[in-house]
């Protein structure tokens, strides 16, 4: 069985450092980028392909991790992409976090091939998915996932079908809303022991050890980051912009969750203000901004 990963990005390259382990010699991969893809391939043991009609036409099963609804569609579905060589009963694995509708067009673009295309949308960041514990929740038929559920297993822990194609997408959507909106939050909350003098380190022990339920591993691990100054990106503030906006676009009726809105217009402004490329808890950032005080 060949095993192929397109993409060797922050969350592509320690999956396919895994799969490469788990399959040696049967691991393909492709990136846009050839020196990256050389790079990954030399330090985890997988082999470079020169294009996706290679890599698709070599493999049983495909993933792939990329930015956005527009990749998705041109890797999958351009002229020279996934759907125009996968072999037969072959099945695509899409990691990224995208718009439902733009799976539901790959996943019929493949079926069209006589193959098959499952949305794994994943929780957690690079920190997991070097460890192998990135949870993953799927869309698609169930028998493609069954015969597809050892290969995921090798880079994740929960792994979940959600229902048809696409419902993977939703889940992973709103778990991001939360996630997102768990963001500005603390980062608001923060901003207000600044503003009215609250002592932070008290405010730390009270929410991490105490019986309330303001508590979480998100305030827990992020907050001494936040306030060391430590911005480097374990998930992309853009990447988070980027999922709530999406999140968004599933509602036949945005204007009934304000909350979001207001979550989105705090992301953006950290974004508008330089800070897109640094960890999604630079929301701070944009809190910091309006009361002219820092954190760290």
């Amino acid at each position: 069985m060949k095993i192929g990963y397109v993409g060797t990005g922050a969350m592509g390259a320690p999956m396919i450092a895994r799969l490469a382990a788990a399959y040696p010699g049967d691991v393909l991969l492709f990136d846009a980028n050839p020196d990256l893809a050389a790079t990954v391939a030399e330090k985890t043991g997988a082999t470079s392909t020169s294009s996706l009609h290679a890599i698709a036409a070599d493999c049983d099963i495909l993933f792939s991790c990329v930015p956005n609804n527009a990749i998705v569609r041109e890797i999958y579905l351009g002229e020279n992409g996934i759907a125009a060589s996968i072999k037969e009963n072959a099945i695509s694995i899409d990691c990224s976090t995208v718009g439902p509708d733009a799976t539901r067009d790959v996943y019929a673009g493949m079926k069209a091939r006589g193959a098959s295309h499952l949305d794994a949308s994943m929780l957690g960041s690079v920190t997991q998915a070097n460890e192998g514990t990135i949870s993953f929740v799927v869309g698609g038929d169930a028998d493609a996932f069954e015969r597809a559920k050892p290969v995921l297993s090798t880079c994740g822990q929960m792994i979940r079908h959600c229902g048809p194609s696409g419902a993977g997408n939703h889940m992973k959507l709103i778990h991001q809303t939360l996630v997102a909106g768990h963001a500005v939050a603390v980062s608001e909350a923060m901003g207000l022991c600044l503003e009215t003098g609250a002592d932070v380190e008290t405010f730390y022990d009270i929410v991490t050890q105490g019986t309330g339920f303001a508590y979480s591993r998100y305030f827990e691990n992020r907050v001494p980051r936040m306030r060391g100054g430590d911005y480097s990106a374990l998930f992309m503030l853009k990447f988070m912009l980027k999922d709530a906006r999406l999140a968004r676009d599933m509602s036949k009726d945005p204007t009934a969750f304000p909350m979001l809105d207001s979550v989105i217009a705090t992301l953006e402004d950290a974004t508008e203000q330089g800070h897109g490329d640094d960890d999604f808890s630079a929301a701070m950032k944009a809190v910091e901004a309006r009361l002219g005080k820092r954190l760290s």
